[in-house]
């Protein structure tokens, strides 16, 4: 007897090792597979030699599958089959559409469940030494996104130039000089901003300035989506991990030495 149910996972920023021991578990033990275009394919290895894999997500701005569409096929699948993974990159609550799935699907008495997934906003920037709060630097940090429903851009982002807080921007990049000029009608051209493409991936580009000098920086690295803005002091007070690392290295290879 077939068990309709839908488990939404988050698949994490997009480095394959960033991903829950519980979200292994759920894509192991799927039927179907609903996959987006910022999951890693390595996730997708997990998956049992039987399950159906179908990607719905949206690459070079066209989409596989409308949002419509992908309810639907999130019904019939679970009705078919039995358990629906979708899968979804970061973590599914924050600016996901996992909700707005998992509400649909109890509309048709199928089982839901969620497996909370590393957001983004907060593993991209770690990964580049950048904390979001510092004592003395940041109190707290806002998550925004850079595109509303309409296409507009987010009013809450001016209200938050207006703080103190770090700010970090998702779905951005579009946006990028809609947001300069409003950081620098606060008075803050002077601010400091990392922008991240492809955050914790083997392709991962970072262009670090100012507001002021942030659109030359994407234009000359070249940056693009999909890519998170970073905008506060603490992206002057990143932790230099390179140096960590070599410095580490260093000390091991002086203890090899010394203990010869």
């Amino acid at each position: 007897m077939i068990h309709p149910k839908l488990t939404v996972v988050g698949a994490g920023p997009g480095d394959p090792d960033l991903i829950t021991l519980k979200a292994i578990k759920a894509i192991q033990s799927a039927d179907v597979i609903l996959y987006d275009a910022l999951v890693n394919d390595a996730l997708l290895g997990y998956a049992s030699k039987t399950a159906e894999i179908i990607f719905v997500g949206k690459r070079k701005g066209c989409y596989a599958y409308q949002q419509s569409q992908i309810n639907q096929l999130i019904i019939e699948r679970a009705l078919r089959f039995g358990h629906v993974v979708r899968l979804k990159g970061g973590d599914p609550f924050i600016f996901g559409r996992g909700a707005e799935e998992l509400d649909y699907a109890k509309e048709y008495a199928i089982e839901v469940a969620i497996v909370p997934g590393i957001s983004s906003s907060a593993a991209v920037p770690a990964s580049q030494g950048i904390p979001l709060t510092k004592r003395n630097a940041s109190e707290s940090f806002w998550v925004i996104t850079g595109t509303t429903k309409s296409h507009e851009i987010s009013g809450d982002i001016a209200l938050a130039a207006q703080s103190t807080a770090t700010i970090v921007i998702l779905m951005g990049m579009g946006k990028l000089s809609e947001i300069v000029s409003i950081f620098t009608a606060e008075g803050k051209a002077d601010t400091a901003v990392a922008v991240i493409q492809n955050g914790t991936r083997e392709d991962e580009k970072v262009g670090i300035g100012t507001i002021s000098t942030i659109g030359a920086i994407v234009k000359e690295k070249q940056l693009s989506s999909p890519a998170i803005i970073i905008i506060g002091e603490v992206v002057n007070q990143r932790v230099d991990l390179s140096s960590m690392y070599e410095q580490s290295n260093l000390a091991s290879k002086f203890t090899q030495l010394i203990s010869a």
